[in-house]
């Protein structure tokens, strides 16, 4: 099956032909950074006209790159939600008009779902980090189905510069948010922090690059204190403020703005690492409460601009015990900390786990310094290929292929509508 993949939900006009959901076809993305880097941030209404100059084509070269016309193509999948509302409604028009041109069915995504379903694709360069630990040996990474894919139930951690979530899935096309955060997302506080101290925008990069000269134990900055498996980011963003403040020896009362060009180089670097260190910290001290919550999970996924981070996925291989090539626990099967499985209860793809009361999770919750996990079976982690971990049209274009085999009917073209806020469904 051949999908049309488009996206334009944020700043990057994409498209690409995607074959049977895990195979890339094509994949075109033409990104607006640098239209945006001068101003810090992307402007909602040059963005939406920069997709309207770029959508056809970027559309053509998709078709051309992946060798098929537009007869060979089976459906069209599109971004509707969440996203800027400009920019959404160039993608939906155009996805809207190609499939009634076209005579072919239309497939309505959410942006969250194909950054999930990233994880599923194949590029040429094997874009899947697996990983896995338990008390089996080492080398042997069972495949799924034969090809190594991401395994039911799941745990994802979603980590974007709009979102911040944990989504479990039991199943293809099912999802159920368990985690979300109550103000900034990660990728938003990472920007945020890069302008504090004067460093480009996207922040993501910035801070990875700045930090990689920097000492990550430099600045001990707070973690949010939030209940159970929610986040929250504005407080560290604000404690990181105080922070550069209280070192240059400043009032409270000082601009953000004017905080840059008072910094050393190296007190930047320090400043970056030790931010970073924070923030990787408190996604996967969520991602492992989240893991003793659903003990019966298979594998974790990371999806999201976030994803990319460097320091953020090798943490995630090591408070997880997990290596590139699997390993298992230095403590072996007989870890005191070992997760148990799930209270005798017999695991039903059809009715999802139910979230014990957030008192019971912090109660049974142990702190990064002090947990050693050990599961009673393998886990694997995935990691989408950096080129597949901010926005693109291959994601979208595997999603839809899942919908579809899940049964998912299409979208009436004449009647799709844009939703810019609404939660993963």
């Amino acid at each position: 099956m051949l999908i049309l993949g488009i996206e334009s939900s944020c700043d990057e006009t994409a498209a690409a032909v995607v074959k049977d959901g895990v195979e890339i076809l094509s994949n075109v993305v033409v990104s607006q950074i640098d239209i945006f880097k001068e101003y810090g941030g992307v402007i909602p209404e040059v963005a939406a006209r920069s997709h309207l100059e770029a959508i056809l084509p970027v559309v053509k070269k998709a078709l051309e790159d992946a060798g098929v016309t537009k007869e060979e193509i089976d459906a069209i999948a599109v971004t509707y939600a969440p996203g800027l509302l400009g920019s959404l409604l160039i993608g939906t028009l155009t996805a809207r008009t190609l499939s009634i041109l076209w005579g072919k069915p239309l497939y309505a995504v959410h942006h969250l779902k194909s950054h999930i379903y990233a994880n599923w694709l194949r590029s040429a360069e094997g874009n899947v980090l697996l990983a896995r630990y338990g008390c089996a040996s080492q080398n042997r990474i069972p495949p799924t189905e034969g090809r190594g894919l991401p395994q039911f139930p799941l745990v994802a951690l979603v980590v974007s510069g709009g979102h911040t979530q944990i989504i479990y899935m039991p199943y293809h096309n099912q999802f159920e948010i368990i985690g979300t955060t109550r103000d900034d997302a990660v990728g938003e506080c990472f920007d945020k922090v890069a302008k504090i101290l004067g460093l480009p925008y996207p922040g993501g990069p910035s801070i990875a690059r700045c930090a990689d000269g920097g000492d990550a134990l430099r600045y001990k900055l707070p973690h949010p204190k939030v209940g159970g498996l929610d986040f929250s980011f504005s407080g560290l963003k604000t404690a990181v403020l105080r922070a550069v403040q209280a070192e240059l020896g400043l009032p409270i009362s000082t601009p953000s703005y004017e905080l840059a060009s008072k910094l050393s180089e190296q007190q930047k670097a320090d400043f970056a690492a030790s931010f970073q260190k924070t923030a990787v910290d408190v996604l996967l001290d969520k991602l492992e409460m989240a893991l003793k919550v659903h003990s019966e999970a298979k594998t974790v996924v990371l999806a999201g601009g976030v994803s990319a981070n460097k320091v953020l996925r090798e943490k995630a291989l090591e408070r997880l015990k997990l290596s590139k090539n699997g390993a298992s626990s230095q403590h072996g099967c007989a870890s005191r900390n070992r997760i148990p499985p799930t209270e005798g209860r017999d695991f039903d793809p059809a009715q999802p786990s139910v979230m014990p009361p957030k008192s019971t999770i912090l109660a049974q919750f142990k702190p990064a310094s002090d947990f050693e996990p050990v599961r009673p079976q393998e886990i694997q982690v995935f990691f989408p290929d950096l080129k597949l971990a901010g926005d693109n049209a291959a994601m979208v274009g595997a999603a839809a292929y899942f919908e579809i085999i899940s049964g998912v009917e299409p979208t009436d073209p004449y009647s799709l509508d844009i939703m810019p806020r609404v939660g993963i469904r």
